[in-house]
């Protein structure tokens, strides 16, 4: 007999979570790469070679897929709340994961990124193009103008692709308008976090307002109240995730920083050198400065925005970062997150698919352990 929710074991729980999640994965990271073959056979037919290698560098980033948390919710929140069509559940996946990458090229160029995901950014493999075939003009310029325009082609492709999702017409109209009111708040996040590095803000809440616009409405917010309106979901449910995601982004973003900067590239996809290099403010840096002697404050001020930062630089600054007690008060900020989160799970969820809510549950807990 199958036991209940409530009557497995938290090892139990969490070991369903991990399959669902690599369920979801391996249907989404299929779906793309045929999705992404036709994309770039379409632009070649109709605009040529040169179209269909901007083309790629959003394809092959795509394609490069991650956890796919954000495709995965959205599909998730779809069968949540009584959606049962599986190419409705993936196409919707696949708009919110092409958003995704849109998003990241537009940040990797924004923050100097020279790796994503395990492999050069897209404006970065734009740039090594250039100077491999030894174009005229500037290579990073070329690089970053033409990643720009193939983030913009893939968010056009995206939210193309809602209008021939298979729901009532009602249902595509209201998801489409939250998706874009979403994004919007996402791009003053991210306004906001650029901001922050070139006014070298302290100010916890100008940190905090980052967290919450930038990170939690495109990572939760907006995958999950997605998905539940192509189920055709009300206002009240729509709130509901809205209050979980915030919670849960906050407790990503936390974990995000965390890893970024004290993981190995392997692990994270980046350089951990990448945070610190871009003058980035986090609850770490802010917490940092707050907490530590004057001169090691002062050097760590000095290392952040520094794009020729050595290794040295850099383990000093991580040091000086561990201990002011930044490392240990970000884990507990983040867990105090994710606790806000179940209690959201745990009060405002009577009715909703007590599988589906574990998962959120084991998917906010498991946000706050990762190692990458």
């Amino acid at each position: 007999m199958t036991k209940s929710t409530t009557e497995l074991s938290s090892v139990e729980s969490l070991d369903l979570f991990k399959t669902k999640l690599q369920d979801y994965k391996v249907l989404i990271d299929t779906d793309i790469a045929n999705y992404s073959n036709g994309f770039e056979a379409q632009s070649a037919e109709q605009f040529g070679e040169n179209s269909r290698r901007s083309t790629v560098a959003f394809t092959e980033l795509l394609n490069r897929g991650g956890k796919r948390i954000r495709g995965g919710l959205t599909m998730l929140a779809y069968e949540m709340f009584g959606g049962t069509d599986k190419d409705v559940a993936i196409t919707a996946a696949r708009v919110i994961e092409m958003l995704q990458a849109y998003v990241l090229i537009i940040d990797d160029i924004a923050d100097r990124s020279p790796s994503r995901r395990g492999g050069p950014s897209a404006h970065m493999l734009l740039r090594d193009w250039h100077k491999k075939n030894r174009l005229k003009d500037d290579s990073q310029h070329f690089g970053e103008s033409i990643a720009t325009l193939a983030a913009m082609l893939g968010s056009h492709a995206a939210t193309s692709l809602v209008s021939d999702i298979d729901v009532q017409a009602e249902y595509k109209v209201n998801a489409l308008r939250t998706l874009n009111q979403n994004l919007m708040v996402t791009a003053h996040g991210q306004f906001n976090d650029i901001f922050n590095e070139v006014l070298e803000t302290d100010d916890e809440l100008s940190i905090e307002n980052v967290l919450v616009w930038k990170t939690a409405y495109y990572t939760f917010v907006s995958p999950l109240q997605f998905g539940a309106e192509l189920a055709g979901v009300g206002n009240g449910k729509l709130e509901t995730l809205a209050q979980y995601g915030l919670h849960a982004g906050r407790a990503f973003q936390i974990g995000d920083d965390i890893v970024g900067t004290f993981s190995k590239e392997q692990e994270s996809g980046k350089s951990p050198h990448d945070d610190i290099r871009e003058g980035k403010r986090t609850l770490l840096i802010a917490y940092a400065l707050k907490k530590s002697s004057k001169a090691d404050a002062h050097y760590l001020r000095n290392c952040l925005g520094k794009q020729d930062l050595t290794n040295a630089e850099f383990e000093r600054a991580k040091a000086i970062i561990e201990d002011s007690g930044a490392l240990e008060h970000a884990h507990v900020e983040a867990q105090k997150s994710a606790d806000a989160a179940c209690k959201v799970l745990a009060t405002q969820t009577d009715g909703w698919d007590p599988q589906s809510v574990e998962f959120l549950r084991q998917l906010v807990q498991y946000l706050v352990i990762r190692k990458s």
